[in-house]
């Protein structure tokens, strides 16, 4: 099925598709560069792209896959939302297995996302991250670290 957009919000049905996560980053990408996202500097369209990927990629293992991706942007933030059919809420591990690859997907999601949280759906779940805008002031995006 065709990307569906109206103005500033966009979404992707991936329901039965391969390769979801390159999809979904290549979809991400395409509408942040409409959007002008990115002005100047790469590092916080990168970190979009980094979350959208983890997202994705936990519905892909732990809940039989994503069903849509949902990207809507305001002045003041971009949110990303994905579906699934599982409604178990993921819980971000506290420690993961260092011997093992993986499980830091949703710390990652913590660390780049202002908030991020889950809605229960009537045949699975929304996870959602909001990101503040890079073309927001800096006095409105609050404190921000210091530059050495």
């Amino acid at each position: 099925m065709e990307p569906r957009s109206t103005g500033r919000s966009r979404s992707l049905l991936l329901t039965g598709m391969t390769d979801a996560v390159t999809r979904c980053r290549d979809f991400t990408r395409d509408a942040l560069i409409d959007w002008r996202w990115m002005p100047d500097n790469r590092d916080d369209s990168e970190d979009v792209l980094l979350l959208v990927s983890e997202v994705v990629a936990n519905a892909c293992l732990h809940a039989g896959g994503p069903r849509t991706l949902l990207l809507e942007c305001t002045d003041d933030l971009l949110r990303v939302e994905v579906t699934d059919d599982n409604p178990v809420a993921p819980t971000p591990r506290s420690r993961p297995d260092a011997a093992r690859p993986g499980g830091y997907g949703l710390l990652i999601v913590e660390r780049i996302a202002r908030r991020w949280g889950t809605l229960p759906l009537a045949d699975g779940k929304c996870v959602w991250a909001e990101i503040d805008s890079p073309l927001r002031s800096p006095d409105a995006r609050g404190p921000q670290p210091v530059s050495s």
